[in-house]
C-alpha cells in the first residue's frame, strides 16, 4: 500500500494512471501472508534465484575450465556431479518430505512435532551420508585398482563432502517448508558456488596447481562453509520461530512419506546426471568436459520449462479442487495443459534456437577444444523440444494424485538411458552420449503422453485441441504422497550440475 501511496504523489497522471492497477495487483503478492500469496511469492523468488544461479554456474564453470584445462575439468565435473547426485539421494526423501508436513504441523500448532522433525531430518541427513562416505571410502579402498588414478584423490576428497551436502539439501527443505525462500535456495545456487570459484581462484593466486584436486579442496571447504553457517542461520531463526519444547517423533509416518519421494526424485535425478556419469565411466575427462559445456550451454533451454511448471501446477491443482465428485472437467484440464504446453513450445524453440545460433561463441569462451561439442548441442536440443512439446505433463499427473504412476514412468526412462547410453557410448564416442540423452527425453516424453492420455483422456501436445467432458476417474486422497510441486526435480536446468 505505501508503494501505491507513493506512487499516486510521484507519478505523471497520464503514468499513474496506466501503472497504479497493475502495482495494486501486484501489491498482495508482495505482502500479504496468506498461503496463496505465499506460494506464488516463493515461486517469484525460486525462479529469480535459479535465473541468477544459472548465470553465476554458468559464469564460473568458464573460469574454472579455462584455468583447469578440459583434462583437469573433465575429472572435477565427473567427481562433483557424482557427489552431488549421491548427498542428495542419501537424504531418502527427507529434505522434501518435511515440505510436506511442517505446513500442517503448524496448522494444528502441532509445536512438538514441528521441533521433532526439524531437528530429526538434520540428524538422519548427516548419519545417512555418513554411512554412504564409510561405504564409499571402504569400496575405494578395495576396488581402488578398477578405478582411473587420476580420479582416486579427487574421490576420496569429495566423498568427505557428502555429509555436507545431505545436511544442506534437507536445511533447504527447511526453510521451504517456512516460505523462506531466500535462505532455501540461495546457499546452494549461490553462495556455495561463489565460494568454490573464489576458493580456487584464491588457490591457484597462492601457487596451487590448476588440477581437480585443487577444485575439489575448494568445493569441499565451500560446501563445508555454507551448510554450516546455513546450520546456524537456520537454527537461530528455528529457535526464533518456536519456543524451547519437547520433541515429538513420528519417525515411521515422516518415513513412509520420504519413501515414495525418494523414489520420485530419485529416479528423475539420476535420469538428469546419467549422461555425464556414463561418458565419465566410458570415455576419458576431456570428452566428459566437453559434453558437459554442451549440455550446460543447451540447459539454458530448460528455463522455459521451470518457469512454466511453476506457473502450470497450481491452476492443475486448483483445477482439481474445483471438481465436483471426484471428476474433473476435462475441456478445463485440457485446456489448461494444452496452453502450458505451447508456452513451453515457442518460448523454448526461439530460447533454443538463440543458443544454438551463438552455440559456437558459448562454447569458445570454455576454451578451443570446447568447439567440437556443438553438434552435441543440436541435438540435445531435440530432446529438449520433444519434451517441451508435451509441456508440464509430469505436472498434471501429479497434481491428479498419479505420483505411483510418475515413478514408473521416470524409472523406465531412467531405464531407456541407461540402455542407451551402454549401447551407443562406445560405438559413437559423445554423439552416442548426446543421442542415448536425447532419445531418453524422446522416451521420457512419449509416455508422459500416453500416460496424461490414458489418466485423463487428454491428447497432450502444443498442436491439440482440448477435448470435453468430465474426466472419468477418481482422484485419490493426496495424502501421504501429496508433494510441492517446486520442490519435485527442483531444476531441469541441471540443477544437480556444478
Amino acid at each position: 500500500m505505501a508503494a501505491c501511496q507513493t506512487a499516486e504523489r510521484i507519478l505523471p497522471p497520464g503514468l499513474k494512471d496506466r501503472l497504479l492497477p497493475h502495482m495494486r495487483r501486484l501489491e498482495p503478492l508482495l505482502t500479504s501472508d496468506d498461503p496463496k500469496h505465499l506460494a506464488q511469492r516463493m515461486a517469484l523468488v525460486a525462479f529469480a534465484i535459479r535465473v541468477v544461479s544459472a548465470g553465476i554456474a554458468f559464469v564460473s564453470q568458464i573460469i574454472m575450465a579455462r584455468m583447469m584445462g578440459e583434462f583437469e575439468y573433465g575429472i572435477f565435473v565427473f567427481v562433483w556431479v557424482l557427489v552431488v547426485l549421491f548427498g542428495n539421494l542419501s537424504c531418502l526423501g527427507f529434505h522434501t518430505a518435511i515440505i510436506r508436513f511442517v505446513p500442517q504441523y503448524h496448522a494444528v500448532n502441532a509445536l512438538d512435532e514441528i521441533r521433532g522433525m526439524t531437528a530429526t531430518v538434520r540428524i538422519f541427513a548427516l548419519l545417512s551420508a555418513t554411512v554412504l562416505a564409510v561405504v564409499g571410502i571402504g569400496g575405494l579402498i578395495v576396488f581402488g585398482d578398477l578405478v582411473n588414478g587420476y580420479y582416486l584423490v579427487p574421490l576420496y576428497l569429495g566423498i568427505f563432502a557428502l555429509p555436507m551436502i545431505a545436511l544442506g539439501d534437507v536445511m533447504d527443505g527447511t526453510s521451504r517448508a517456512h516460505s523462506w525462500a531466500v535462505s532455501a535456495l540461495s546457499p546452494t545456487y549461490i553462495v556455495r558456488p561463489v565460494l568454490i570459484l573464489a576458493f580456487m581462484v584464491g588457490a591457484v593466486w597462492a601457487g596451487e596447481p590448476s588440477t581437480a584436486r585443487t577444485a575439489m579442496i575448494a568445493a569441499m571447504v565451500a560446501t563445508y562453509v555454507t551448510s554450516v553457517g546455513q546450520f546456524f542461520i537456520l537454527t537461530w531463526r528455528l529457535r526464533k520461530r518456536y519456543l524451547a519444547g519437547p520433541l515429538r517423533l513420528e519417525f515411521r509416518t515422516w518415513l513412509r512419506v520420504a519413501l515414495p519421494i525418494f523414489l520420485i526424485e530419485g529416479f528423475g535425478f539420476m535420469l538428469t546426471n546419467s549422461d555425464v556419469v556414463l561418458v565419465g565411466i566410458a570415455l576419458d575427462p576431456e570428452s566428459v568436459a566437453i559434453y558437459f559445456a554442451a549440455a550446460k550451454t543447451m540447459a539454458l533451454v530448460h528455463f522455459v520449462m521451470f518457469a512454466v511448471k511453476a506457473a502450470a501446477a497450481p491452476r492443475f491443482s486448483a483445477a482439481m479442487g474445483k471438481s465436483g465428485m471426484g471428476k474433473p472437467d476435462r475441456q478445463q484440464l485440457s485446456a489448461i495443459a494444452i496452453e502450458s504446453a505451447r508456452w513451453c513450445f515457442w518460448p523454448s524453440l526461439f530460447v533454443g534456437g538463440c543458443v544454438l545460433a551463438s552455440g559456437s561463441f558459448l562454447l569458445s569462451l570454455f576454451g578451443p577444444a570446447f568447439l567440437s561439442g556443438y553438434p552435441l548441442m543440436a541435438i540435445l536440443f531435440a530432446g529438449i523440444m520433444a519434451k517441451a512439446l508435451i509441456g508440464p505433463a509430469e505436472a498434471l499427473l501429479t497434481m491428479g494424485g498419479q505420483q505411483a504412476l510418475c515413478v514408473k514412468l521416470y524409472a523406465a526412462a531412467l531405464a531407456a538411458n541407461l540402455a542407451l547410453n551402454v549401447t551407443l557410448i562406445p560405438v559413437f564416442g559423445l554423439t552416442g552420449a548426446a543421442l542415448a540423452t536425447a532419445g531418453a527425453m524422446m522416451v521420457e516424453a512419449t509416455l508422459l503422453h500416453l500416460a496424461v492420455r490414458h489418466t485423463f483422456g487428454i491428447r497432450l501436445f502444443a498442436f491439440a485441441a482440448p477435448q470435453s467432458g468430465p474426466v472419468d476417474i477418481t482422484l485419490p486422497d493426496r495424502g501421504l504422497l501429496d508433494v510441492d510441486q517446486t520442490t519435485t526435480r527442483p531444476m531441469d536446468a541441471e540443477a544437480s550440475r556444478p
